[in-house]
């Protein structure tokens, strides 16, 4: 499973990058919204690498931008290895996605906590960091369900009262008394 889960994680969070970074630049031009060059600065001080006072880094943005979404797609492969499939679990993987990038950010000194973040600001990087966690689930998704079911999807089979076939959403039970 895990051989599965990291070359099809690394493929899906390619994906989910793309598909996110496209958004990025519609929303871009839309909003004249500046490109960001926090992912630079990040793998800057994580590396040691000389930070660029006043000058951008286009490289360094484009591996931390990528390497951090294909890595992070392994895990969401995992998930969808594991039988973590559909919206609740690519839902799941957003707040992963969001943690990280404060993790990183905040660790570094690069950024500030999102409480602190002007509202707008805030409500663009919950957006496109919610496109990039459903876009790499569906393409986790896609790909770990040609192996079968995951493990917890077997087991909820087992078990009654539990649907294995959990699809987009589970299914409400009527209960008449």
């Amino acid at each position: 499973m895990m051989r599965h889960a990291l070359w099809q994680g690394l493929i899906a969070g390619t994906a989910g990058t793309v598909v996110m970074t496209l958004g990025e630049k519609v929303e871009q031009r839309l909003t004249g919204r500046p490109d960001s060059y926090v992912p630079a600065r990040v793998l800057e001080r994580l590396t040691g690498m000389a930070e660029r006072h006043g000058r951008q880094s286009e490289p360094a943005n484009w591996v931390m931008h990528l390497g951090q979404g294909a890595l992070l797609g392994v895990l969401r492969s995992v998930m969808a290895h594991a039988g973590l499939r559909g919206p609740w679990s690519s839902a799941k993987f957003a707040v992963v996605r969001l943690t990280t990038d404060q993790i990183l950010e905040n660790a570094t000194g690069v950024g500030a906590p999102p409480a602190s973040w002007p509202r707008r600001e805030l409500v663009v990087d919950l957006l496109h960091k919610t496109v990039y966690a459903f876009a790499t689930g569906g393409v986790a998704d896609a790909l770990a369900a040609r192996s079968g079911p995951g493990p917890g999807q077997r087991h909820a089979a087992t078990r009654p009262g539990r649907h294995a076939d959990v699809g987009p959403l589970p299914r409400k039970e009527s209960h008449s008394r």
